[in-house]
């Protein structure tokens, strides 16, 4: 993946990711620390699209769906959607990322 320059926000994705109570300042936290990137071929027809899984210092598990944006040069990476994981899906999701991982 691109070196990533920040975060590309606007009211439309900021209030599409807090419809599911996560805040921006967490979405940008999560991908702060350890994200598992995985794609997202279903949804990716007009922009490729990707699945983020990461956890908060708090150990609570986030889900983000996110894009990249190119502005004046730069790697920017635009959220879409983002909500909290339930520990099935973790569990879900580590196990798909440590199958990936052994390929």
């Amino acid at each position: 993946m691109a070196t990533i320059a920040g975060f590309d926000w606007d009211h439309a994705n900021r209030t599409k990711c807090q419809k599911h109570g996560v805040p921006v300042a967490t979405i940008e936290a999560m991908f702060a620390g350890e994200v598992a990137v995985l794609p997202d071929p279903v949804h990716s027809q007009r922009e490729e699209r990707f699945h983020a899984i990461g956890r908060l210092t708090s150990g609570r598990g986030v889900f983000v769906v996110f894009t990249l944006r190119q502005r004046d040069g730069e790697t920017l990476i635009r959220p879409i959607s983002a909500r909290y994981m339930h520990r099935e899906e973790v569990a879900y999701y580590e196990k798909k990322i440590a199958k990936t991982d052994k390929r």
